[in-house]
């Protein structure tokens, strides 16, 4: 029987690409009908950074107790935030071209996005490369603590100390402080939780494929 967080991950998703497509939104200058792309670019990198957020809590448990679970878990999420974020990237970029007329600009949190993804990308490369499990959960474990930590502050820290094109970056008014009106907040909240338990249902059936997959190798 299916679990009641997943028929709600439906429900809600299935809410938000009607209500997002169908709800009328604030006619801004330069956004207009744009910014319908809130209710899928910005909760799909909130997904990202909640499921990198808890590869870092399962590779913490994985090198406190050397129980390679841990590990399988952490990278499974891993894998599944990488995923999150390559369609962030695609929805920001689609976004950048109608509102900034081009697909990528020399924006510092752009750039600290493409920064990020490589950074987790050399990730799955280093795992690659090491044979040894107990040696490869360590290293992993404690490259992905870092990665979470540049990623914070590649995104999160320097986009607000300097000049940035996003809303709340930079100077500029974020989303709730000119244009995220209650008819908004009323499918974009429900998106944000969609897209997050989408992102785990998904590392949830990497997981168990990676557990099989290694009883079977054994």
């Amino acid at each position: 029987m299916i679990n009641w967080w997943k028929s709600l991950t439906i429900i809600l998703l299935l809410y938000t690409l009607i209500g997002g497509l169908l709800i009328p939104v604030p006619k801004q200058v330069i956004l207009y009908e744009s910014i319908r792309n809130l209710y899928f670019h910005v909760p799909m990198w909130f997904s990202m950074i909640f499921l990198f957020l808890m590869s870092v809590v399962y590779s913490v448990k994985g090198l406190s107790s050397n129980d390679l679970s841990f590990d399988t878990k952490a990278k499974e999420l891993v894998n599944t935030g990488i995923i999150f974020g390559i369609l962030g990237t695609i929805t920001g970029s689609i976004w950048a071209k109608f509102t900034w007329g081009a697909w990528w600009v020399n924006d510092v949190k752009l750039n600290g996005s493409a920064i990020t993804m490589l950074i987790y990308l050399a990730y799955i490369v280093l795992r690659g490369s090491l044979e040894d499990e107990q040696k490869r959960a360590r290293i992993s474990g404690v490259y992905n603590i870092f990665a979470f930590v540049l990623l914070l502050v590649f995104i999160g820290i320097l986009p607000r100390m300097t000049d940035s094109l996003h809303p709340g970056n930079g100077g500029n008014p974020g989303f709730n402080n000119y244009d995220l009106d209650n008819k908004m907040k009323l499918v974009f909240y429900p998106a944000v939780i969609g897209w997050i338990l989408l992102g785990w249902w998904i590392a949830s059936i990497r997981i168990r494929i990676s557990k099989v997959t290694q009883k079977l190798e054994a």
